[in-house]
Order: C-alpha cells, then sequence, then structure tokens
C-alpha cells in the first residue's frame, strides 16, 4: 500500500519509454499533487525522443526521464497497476495478482507509419486518452484542465 494517504498509481508498459513516462507525468501533472505516481517497464527501454515535445505542448513536464524496469521497484507497494500493454498487464498480475491490475488498450504511437505530422498526431492521441482516463478513473472534478 501506499506510504502516505495519497492514492498510489504504477502505470507500466512494455519498455517504459512512452505511454507509461506519459501515464505517470499527466497524472501528476493534473492531480496536482493527489496522486503518487510513478511509471516502469516490463523491461527497461531507452528514452524517447519526441515524449517532451509532446507533454511540454500542453505544459506538463516529464517527471521521470530515466526509463526502469518492474524489477527496479516494489510494486507490491502501490495501490493500483495500470497496464498499458497486454504484456506489462500479464506480468503484472503474474506479480502482484488481478486484484490491483488494470489494462488501458492505449495506442503505442510508434506504430503509426506516415509523415512526421502523422506520427505527432499519433503520440497526441496516446497523450488524450491517457489524460481522459485518469481523469475519468482517479480525479474528480478537482484536476487541472
Amino acid at each position: 500500500m501506499a506510504d502516505d494517504a495519497r492514492t498510489s498509481i504504477l502505470f507500466i508498459c512494455n519498455q517504459n519509454s512512452i505511454r507509461s513516462p506519459m501515464a505517470a507525468a499527466l497524472a501528476a501533472h493534473l492531480s496536482a499533487g493527489t496522486l503518487s505516481v510513478d511509471s516502469a517497464g516490463v523491461y527497461e527501454g531507452g528514452q524517447d525522443p519526441f515524449i517532451k515535445m509532446i507533454l511540454s505542448e500542453i505544459g506538463v513536464e516529464l517527471t521521470e526521464e530515466n526509463p526502469k524496469a518492474m524489477n527496479d521497484l516494489n510494486i507490491d507497494r502501490f495501490d493500483v497497476v495500470i497496464a498499458l500493454t497486454p504484456e506489462a498487464a500479464g506480468e503484472a498480475r503474474r506479480l502482484v495478482g488481478s486484484d490491483k491490475v488494470k489494462f488501458w488498450d492505449v495506442e503505442n504511437p510508434t506504430d503509426t507509419r506516415g509523415t512526421g505530422d502523422e506520427l505527432m498526431e499519433a503520440y497526441r492521441r496516446a497523450r488524450e486518452d491517457l489524460a481522459a482516463r485518469i481523469r475519468a478513473d482517479f480525479l474528480s472534478g478537482n484536476e487541472k484542465p
């Protein structure tokens, strides 16, 4: 469980490069600190070159810049684990059981092929999808716009 009264959330994806750090940064920003958040991957990937740019478009700072693996954390301490890929959901359920794990099927922007503008739109869609899910599941009107 969390060390304080705030709900603690771990966002996980495969490499902790795009969706999970984006979700953690959005949750921290939107909740104005009422949520305790972190992110990790099934395994540690590399830093994505576009994530800072996409978040800065809406005034959000990346909370964690160095990708990390789930093995680097004690995931039992989190109230809820949000898995953003099927692989991450399976690994999280194996480690902490299915009661704490939710799966959000969020688009992987790197699956998009096309122009630079089309790729950036895919990142924006993922960002907006994550923000909407965070608002719906964890915030009750006290979030930032």
